[in-house]
């Protein structure tokens, strides 16, 4: 079996939503894929999980660590993406729980000169604590019923797990949300990433996977909807890393890049040399 697609998926010392979401992946209808965790700095909590895991999953799972140095998931992102093998990279994060077809749906939508942009259905801590290996493997945590026995409270955006073939197009295209480069959920050719040099390690936590999309699209790479085609379903947890300072800083760098129409990054995988 040729593997053709890379998963990346980024985490910090959450092995218990980790071990869920690889589980997800464990059951895809389409696997030709290999799948990079990017980790920012773990214990070796995860690390053992990953190695215990490996021995289950049919996938090959690659570990990429960095030291912990607060929040620099741009930085381990751009090592992750220099390991993968493959054309065609799909991220999310390993609080995003993938429905079955969430691979398939990248891989059948994908174009030359697009990104994708997915979308995700969060869950309340208790649903996503309840949620079981056996849950994941049956599918029984993306049906509606399911989660509304356990507490789910519907709204607009439970269309995700319930619309067919067309509603979902058609929700995809009156959608007022823009599609970009999300984090928990998006997908691109490594040569149009690399183009681009990748995250701007400058950047922490707030739009910092957007601003990649941003220079993606001053480019010449347009941008596809897919909110309600490829689904994670996403895990409550706290954001201590938040920080006022960090989303400032991010903002400012983001400004820059559409004002400018800033293409490269200079903070990226390939940084340049400093000359005195």
């Amino acid at each position: 079996m040729k593997i053709d697609t890379s998963i990346i998926i980024s985490t910090y010392n959450s092995p218990d939503w980790l071990e869920k979401v690889l589980y997800g992946y464990n059951n895809q209808t389409y696997q030709m894929f290999e799948l990079l965790v990017a980790d920012d700095g773990s214990t070796s909590e995860t690390r053992d999980l990953i190695l215990r895991l490996q021995k289950e999953v049919f996938f090959p799972i690659i570990h990429v660590w960095q030291e912990d140095d607060g929040f620099q998931k741009t930085r381990i992102l751009n090592k992750a993406l220099t390991q993968s093998t493959t054309p065609y990279i799909v991220m999310s994060d390993g609080d995003c729980i993938p429905r079955k077809d969430f691979v398939e749906q990248h891989v059948k939508y994908r174009e030359e000169g697009y990104f994708l942009s997915g979308g995700y259905f969060k869950l309340p801590m208790s649903i996503s604590k309840a949620i079981t290996k056996e849950d994941i493997y049956t599918e029984r945590c993306f049906d509606l019923n399911w989660l509304k026995e356990k507490g789910l409270k519907t709204y607009f955006k439970s269309n995700k797990l319930t619309s067919g073939a067309i509603k979902k197009a058609v929700l995809n295209t009156v959608t007022p949300t823009t599609a970009s480069w999300n984090g928990h959920n998006a997908s691109g050719w490594t040569e149009d990433i690399l183009a681009v040099n990748g995250f701007d390690e400058r950047m922490q936590y707030g739009g910092e996977d957007r601003e990649l999309g941003e220079r993606l699209m001053n480019n010449g790479i347009k941008a596809k909807q897919m909110r309600y085609t490829a689904i994670t379903l996403h895990l409550d947890h706290e954001r201590g890393y938040a920080k006022p300072e960090m989303i400032e800083k991010n903002r400012a760098i983001r400004e820059t890049t559409r004002r400018e129409k800033r293409i490269w990054t200079k903070f990226g995988i390939q940084k340049e040399k400093v000359t005195v």
